[in-house]
């Protein structure tokens, strides 16, 4: 490479380097922070590393050994943190339920100098079970978040298996997400499909005033869009008026709180996400095609399923797979619009990253909506490729 083209690459790369800084710190490093987080469970190993050297080899099925209950209480009396305390005991009774006063119970007999037997404070301490729960959270990585997220988990045996339907219900949630996201796909293309049509068919200033129509949604808050569609979906309010003044109704119709209000919120948000991709394609198509199939006798639903639907299948793939993947990670519209039964899986990550402070759950959710969105691309990367072949 000459020195006149080296100067030239490196200018390149000094005009991208901002980009790629501001990509790699606020998108890359949140990114592996949190898949970190999903497979991390440090929370036990490391306030209890002689438990974990007198745990190894131990027959699950049997009761703990006196050096394992001496090991325990060793670890318990050198811990000062009682923040790392409190995530352990969280970490533990989520995998057997009783550590919480199992603990708080031991850590108070062990503040004497006399160091009873584990079994002397609390029976519990010679079940297995408990000390499954320890032993199996002493691994300082773990794939028990990602299990948990398809509601999963693994047996004494190390087996996968299917938790109690009482225990979780992420896969649920997670089924009812997709299912949202797909309604909302279907109502964005039902509508935004012939708006587009109605766009590329126009020019001069009604294009304009047509496009500025379907933009004016992205130029508003989400939040504030959304406390909007609360007020007009409300039994009192425009809607149900305009329909009861009409007498179409006879009383208001429940609009707000349930599956159809979300539905209706959603689409109004993300219809400019199909409507533009899809009059992106319509445009570049010859105004010809269409009176050149009606000039050979076609009638004018078979001219627009032979000539003019094939040809916006392009667009049509890329508005669904924008309004889709975009759908599934809602928050705000689905927490005011709907009811209990409508929340999606951003309510439960949520939770899981605020409530209740579980980011290895919160990360493990949110990795399998990354997979999926990363697997619908890649679907829609190889039709395209096949389309391109065709063609």
């Amino acid at each position: 490479m000459s020195g006149t083209d080296r100067k030239k690459h490196l200018g390149s790369l000094a005009l991208i380097a901002p980009l790629l800084v501001f990509i790699a710190v606020f998108f890359l490093w949140p990114l592996a922070t949190m898949m970190s987080q999903a497979v991390s469970d440090t929370a036990v190993l490391k306030l209890l590393p002689q438990t974990a050297a007198a745990s190894r080899g131990w027959d699950p099925e049997t009761p703990p050994t006196a050096e394992m209950k001496a090991a325990l209480a060793a670890d318990l009396q050198a811990v000062d943190d009682r923040q790392a305390l409190g995530d352990m005991t969280r970490r533990l009774n989520s995998a057997q339920a009783g550590f919480r006063t199992l603990m708080s119970r031991t850590t108070r007999a062990l503040r004497s100098e006399q160091v009873p037997d584990l079994g002397e404070i609390d029976e519990r301490w010679d079940d297995p079970r408990y000390w499954q729960a320890i032993v199996g959270a002493l691994s300082p990585t773990t794939d028990r978040y990602l299990l948990a997220a398809v509601d999963l988990e693994r047996d004494v045996s190390g087996e996968i298996v299917a938790m109690p339907e009482t225990a979780s219900a992420n896969r649920a949630i997670m089924l009812r997400t997709f299912w949202v996201a797909a309604l909302v796909t279907v109502a964005c293309l039902a509508i935004g499909f012939p708006y587009a049509m109605l766009i590329a068919s126009t020019d001069g200033w009604k294009r304009q005033v047509l496009l500025a129509a379907v933009l004016l949604p992205l130029w508003t808050s989400l939040l504030v869009r959304t406390a909007a569609w609360f007020i007009i979906l409300q039994d009192n309010g425009l809607i149900n008026t305009i329909l009861v003044g009409l007498g179409l109704t006879g009383g208001p119709v429940p609009l707000i709180f349930n599956r159809t209000g979300v539905v209706i919120a959603m689409t109004h948000v993300l219809l400019p996400f199909m409507v533009l991709p899809i009059y992106s394609v319509l445009v570049s198509i010859p105004d010809n095609l269409m009176r050149a199939a009606a000039s050979l006798g076609a009638h004018p639903m078979r001219a627009f399923l032979r000539v003019l639907l094939p040809l916006s299948l392009r667009g049509i793939a890329s508005g669904s797979l924008l309004v889709f993947m975009t759908a599934i990670g809602y928050y705000i519209t689905p927490a005011l619009i709907g009811g209990a039964g409508d929340q999606m899986i951003s309510s439960v990550i949520a939770f899981y990253a605020t409530g209740s402070a579980n980011w290895g759950m919160a990360g493990a959710l949110g990795i399998v909506l990354l997979i999926v969105t990363i697997l619908l691309y890649a679907i829609y990367g190889r039709l395209s490729s096949a389309e391109e072949r065709r063609g």
